[in-house]
């Protein structure tokens, strides 16, 4: 299918590895331009690298998105390159452990930074392009906004926070035609996950016993297949659609993982 993202601009936060890659990834394939905003610098030299010997337009700016300047700039460094934006893809952010017992008010403070803040910072510097271009915004989001997980306050929070923004944000901003959704990941295999795995002293029994009470398959969720859905959600072909909550997990936030034991 033809998604029509052909040389749209499409910033998309932590799209240098993980989830973030695979989406870029996928807008690749349908010949969009992603804008990654990162902080590692590393990381995007080497994607960006990759990239560009495949012949794909790929921008990227660096930017601490903690920092509401360096948000305000990442974007007006895409506008001066392009001259408009027609999706924002907020993505990046860290589970970052802070708990409630554990945690203190410093601490949980700075996880919604981390997490949900620049969220509203990247949609409030995009918006007029946004606007000018009817364009649409993607939440990536975690099941630990339903789910809970424990030990993860800030991070739980943020993500409730951001389902909240999806949807306050689709009724602000329907006079404009700016359809906003949220994409919902539960278990997805990246880096970051190959490091908490590697926490456990046998990751392999542990990885075992999570992708046993994922129903569909029993396997991890794809980064492509989270790139692909994002992909849709920002394409023309989605049209009509707008304030969703869209998990793509192999059905493990909402249907009986007894089923499976």
């Amino acid at each position: 299918m033809d998604l029509q993202l052909k040389d749209k601009v499409i910033i998309v936060t932590g799209g240098s590895k993980g989830v973030g890659l695979g989406i870029v990834e996928s807008l690749i394939r349908e010949e969009a331009i992603p804008v990654i905003i990162t902080r590692n610098k590393a990381s995007v030299d080497e994607v960006i690298k990759n990239f560009k010997v495949q012949g794909a337009e790929v921008f990227y700016a660096i930017a601490e998105l903690t920092d509401p300047e360096q948000c305000k700039n990442a974007v007006q460094s895409t506008i001066d390159r392009y001259g408009r934006i027609d999706g924002l893809v907020n993505n990046a952010g860290v589970n970052d452990g802070v708990g409630l017992e554990n945690g203190d008010a410093e601490s949980f403070i700075e996880s919604l930074k981390r997490n949900l803040v620049h969220y509203f910072l990247m949609a409030k510097y995009a918006l007029p392009e946004l606007k000018k271009s009817k364009g649409a915004i993607v939440n990536v989001g975690s099941k630990t906004a339903d789910t809970g997980q424990g030990g993860t306050s800030g991070y739980a929070s943020a993500n409730g926070g951001r389902n909240a923004l999806t949807r306050e944000w689709a009724i602000e901003l329907l006079p404009y035609s700016v359809r906003v959704n949220a994409l919902i990941v539960a278990e997805c295999y990246t880096p970051l996950y190959e490091r908490w795995l590697n926490t456990f002293p046998n990751k392999e029994e542990k990885l075992a016993a999570i992708t046993k009470n994922i129903p569909l398959e029993n396997r991890m969720t794809t980064p492509e297949e989270l790139g692909d859905t994002v992909a849709f959600l920002l394409s023309p072909k989605s049209s009509h659609t707008t304030g969703q909550l869209v998990y793509v997990d192999g059905g493990y936030t909402h249907l009986d993982r007894a089923l499976n034991n």
